[in-house]
């Protein structure tokens, strides 16, 4: 199965999600594309065995990929902050892969249903969905 994490600012949702899918999946091939190369940085440390950045790396990985997982806000366009493109958000969201998106209440964008549950949780909730999508 082909993995693609994207994720922006830092990276800690992203690195997260690397490091977790690649414990419980490690037969899977994964990589990263940050918004910024400090995410992009702190996924590979995490274990991603392939990373890039910015938005060209976000529509190829996004033609790649069976599943993309990252936050919410990687379909959204202008959100975290701005990084991520129009083209970002409409390569996520016209890729024929699943998404498994982490919710998150943050820059200006509320997902209802979401209550104040630990990122951790969230996380842990994501691999559970991708790994259910291995078998």
């Amino acid at each position: 199965m082909n993995i693609l994490i994207i994720d922006g600012q830092g990276g800690n949702i992203g690195s997260r999600l690397v490091k977790q899918i690649l414990e419980r999946l490690p037969e899977c091939s994964l990589r990263a594309v940050g918004t910024n190369s400090i995410a992009t940085a702190n996924m590979l440390k995490a274990g991603a065995a392939e990373g890039a950045t910015g938005e060209n790396a976000a529509k190829v990985g996004c033609r790649w990929a069976d599943v993309i997982a990252g936050p919410v806000g990687i379909v959204i366009a202008d959100s975290l902050l701005g990084e991520v493109t129009p083209k970002m958000a409409a390569a996520v969201g016209q890729s024929s892969a699943v998404r498994v998106l982490v919710p998150m209440n943050r820059c200006e964008t509320l997902v209802a249903g979401v209550s104040d549950t630990s990122v951790s949780a969230l996380i842990e909730d994501a691999v559970k969905k991708i790994a259910s999508l291995a078998r």
